[in-house]
């Protein structure tokens, strides 16, 4: 990878937290972390990402709330939304705010990573 992207990775579940964060660090990318959608705002507030990866389901603010965040304020973010209810109305609000992804939970990290890989490829075009 030539260039380092930075990327957000905001989930509530801090196992899978600290996966993807470990995993996308080990390879490279430079990665921020949130336990919650006030914590993932705060740092949008501060730091310009590449990619935001957002879990939908969050207790206060919740995953939609940081995409529309993300949608008036940083558009250059791109969002890859992860949740464990894959549910069409969350995906359909999801696309309306910008999302570039849905993945549902669980999935494997090389799903993950090819979804970013392919994110961050659309985005140099």
């Amino acid at each position: 990878m030539s260039t380092k992207h930075s990327i957000l990775v905001v989930d509530d579940e801090d196992g899978l937290r600290t996966l993807i964060s470990s995993e996308l660090t080990r390879i490279g990318y430079g990665v921020e972390t949130a336990n919650d959608g006030d914590v993932a705002i705060a740092h949008l507030r501060r730091t310009p990402f590449d990619v935001a990866i957002l879990d939908i389901k969050m207790p206060k603010v919740d995953g939609i709330e940081v995409l529309k965040f993300i949608h008036c304020n940083c558009p250059a973010t791109k969002a890859i939304m992860l949740t464990g209810f894959a549910d069409l109305s969350y995906a359909m609000e999801c696309k309306r705010y910008g999302a570039v992804d849905f993945i549902g939970k669980p999935f494997s990290f090389q799903d993950l990573l090819s979804t970013i890989e392919m994110t961050l490829k659309d985005e140099t075009k």
